[in-house]
């Protein structure tokens, strides 16, 4: 994620945490008023005079994991040894913050007739998160397919909602995908293993026509940089034009 200059910033403080999956939280601020964005953008977080700081700095990229027309803001990040990170943790509820934004253009296409491809890796869901709420509560149109890759069950956040939401949703399809098989820690009876294109098309093919597929879907990627870079060639092999490919790579996480 990259961040650009001259955007108006906002004060708002920390409303909430809570751990959505093993070493993975999401932190809730209350919406500045006057702030919107569009579902999968993501903005600037700075501390305000933290009690602690490191070489890394004060202010990192987040992905908005809640939907424009919810009332707080949602961010969701994995936990690591950092300054930014340990305040994070421990900093009291009502502690003040800098945000900047919103950035990027990580947003759901217009055409409905076009389907849309989401494909998250692990923290990478969140983006993803948003555009889901936002079509379920919106009723949109598109369909949408999100295949997800975690390493185990308990590594993904927000797994349980999104089943959930693909229940209401009748334009949503949901593909969880394990890849950790020597390890899982419980029963699981789902896809595994990690993205090919004979687990796109197994899946797409399921449950649409031939004619569903004549405007062609629109892929997007989201996920540490290797997962992107993996999942653009598995594509472009299969003869997916970048045109129809929009990625977010989701490093240090």
């Amino acid at each position: 994620m990259s961040t650009a200059a001259n955007s108006p910033g906002y004060l708002l403080k920390l409303n909430s945490r809570r751990e959505v999956a093993d070493r993975t939280m999401a932190f809730e601020f209350d919406k500045p008023a006057g702030f919107t964005f569009k579902a999968g953008q993501f903005v600037e977080i700075a501390w305000v005079d933290p009690p602690e700081t490191d070489a890394e700095g004060n202010a990192r990229a987040f992905s908005i994991a809640s939907a424009p027309h919810e009332e707080h803001l949602v961010f969701t990040t994995r936990l690591r040894d950092t300054a930014f990170k340990r305040v994070l943790q421990k900093t009291p509820i009502g502690t003040p913050a800098k945000l900047e934004g919103p950035f990027g253009d990580l947003t759901l296409h217009n055409n409905v007739s076009r389907p849309a491809i989401l494909m998250a890796g692990g923290i990478g869901i969140t983006p993803f998160r948003s555009i889901i709420r936002r079509a379920a509560h919106e009723k949109l149109a598109h369909k949408l397919f999100l295949f997800y890759a975690n390493r185990q069950p308990h590594d993904a956040p927000f797994l349980e909602e999104l089943s959930a939401i693909e229940k209401e949703n009748a334009n949503f399809i949901f593909v969880p995908t394990m890849t950790a098989l020597s390890r899982l820690q419980r029963a699981w009876t789902g896809e595994t293993g990690h993205f090919s294109a004979e687990m796109l098309t197994r899946h797409m093919k399921t449950i649409a026509s031939p004619e569903f597929f004549v405007a062609g879907p629109i892929y997007y990627v989201a996920g540490p940089p290797a997962m992107v870079n993996g999942v653009r060639t598995i594509l472009n092999d299969a003869g997916i034009d970048d045109g129809d490919i929009r990625t977010e790579e989701f490093g240090g996480y």
